[in-house]
């Protein structure tokens, strides 16, 4: 029985000191192997021995920062064997900082880093995570210090840069490399982002004013030019009307006193200038009133019709064009009624569609007024 109880004794022994002598590191992980109190090798991924009793492996404070199920972020502190080699994420509460403009805001930040050399990391610093929060936060509040509070919000990339510069420069000593350094949040006070949206708002407001009254500015303008470039062109139609009228009248007249041989261009426009004035008179009747006067010119403008009457006539015995003989007014020329011209108190022969429907038919008397009317001066 003593010797069952022994030989369990032996075989506990020799796993205790197989299990302490023998050690399997895994991969992208180091173990520092320190020999009676000082630092012997490191011992790289795969099998390694040491000597039991004199080697033993040199232990390393770590911290692993979570969040359990209710959304509560705490961090978790110890200490291990085995140095990871991987990229690892130093993450840690946020924190209060001051800025140059007196206005306290939270920051959280967040390192990215991994050990470059294991037996610095292990000999060079104490507690290297908490080496690299402790230099972060003080180097995070030297920056944003000398930032005011519009500054610190839209520099964050300059922020990043500057911390990690300055987080790199010290930790080489610890080696440790620092891949990255992210601000994940700015958080100011409630009543200075309060102030912040009422001046984003104000801001969007001013902007959008802006741009509604250049709009308006631009359409009135528009309009304006719109209005103008009309109006020149409603001008330019008008004068193009008129100069076509007056060039059509001027044919006109140019062709009635070549179709009238002997005709002066000054009979031809008078005629013209007639049948204008006899065009008008109806829509002067068309009033509700039931007198109506005829100006003085009227007489003036019957007496151009009488002698343009007697241009259109032709005589037998008259002169070349169809003028009579006597010339005006038939001085010792052919006999009343000869020639075309009608006897006083005689009826003149009508001219179609010179004076209208009703007139140009009727009797005369010796001074040119139709006979059976009363005079131009009577109502």
């Amino acid at each position: 029985m003593a010797g069952l109880i022994v030989l369990l004794i032996l075989i506990g022994a020799v796993l205790a000191i197989g299990s302490s002598a023998f050690r399997i590191v895994g991969q992208a992980e180091v173990m520092v192997i320190e020999r009676l109190g000082r630092f012997n090798r490191v011992a790289r991924s795969g099998f390694n021995f040491l000597v039991p009793f004199i080697d033993r492996p040199r232990t390393i404070d770590v911290r692993v920062f979570d969040t359990d199920v209710n959304g509560v972020k705490r961090v978790t502190a110890g200490s291990t064997s085995r140095i990871d080699l991987r990229e690892q994420v130093l993450n840690f509460p946020s924190q209060p900082v001051i800025t140059k403009d007196n206005v306290t805001i939270d920051i959280d930040a967040v390192i990215y880093y991994r050990v470059a050399d294991p037996q610095k990391a292990t000999y060079a610093v104490q507690n290297l995570p908490f080496a690299l929060e402790t230099l972060t936060r003080t180097t995070l509040r030297n920056i944003v210090g000398e930032m005011e509070l519009d500054q610190t919000l839209g520099s964050r990339d300059t922020i990043n840069k500057r911390m990690r510069d300055v987080i790199e420069e010290a930790s080489i000593g610890w080696g440790v490399d620092v891949t990255r350094v992210e601000l994940q949040a700015i958080e100011p006070p409630r009543d200075i982002q309060q102030s912040m949206e009422l001046q984003m708002r104000a801001e969007r407001e001013r902007r959008a004013a802006v741009t509604n009254a250049e709009a308006g500015k631009r359409a009135a303008i528009l309009e304006a030019e719109g209005v103008r470039e009309s109006a020149v062109l409603r001008a330019q139609g008008m004068a193009a009307a008129r100069i076509a009228m007056a060039e059509a009248e001027a044919e006109t007249i140019t062709k009635i006193a070549s179709a009238m041989p002997g005709t002066e261009t000054l009979e031809a426009a008078t005629y013209l200038l007639a049948l204008r004035y006899f065009e008008a008179l109806p829509a002067v009747a068309q009033g509700a009133a039931t007198t109506m006067f005829l100006p003085a010119e009227a007489s003036g403008v019957l007496a151009a019709l009488g002698s343009l009457r007697t241009l259109l006539t032709t005589s037998p015995g008259g002169a070349p064009g169809g003028r009579p003989s006597g010339g005006r007014g038939n001085p010792g020329g052919a006999p009343p009624g000869a020639g075309g011209i009608p006897a006083p108190g005689s009826a003149w022969p009508p001219i179609p569609g010179l004076l209208g429907p009703g007139l140009g038919s009727g009797t005369t008397d010796g001074s040119g007024t139709a006979a059976g009317k009363p005079p131009s001066g009577n109502k």
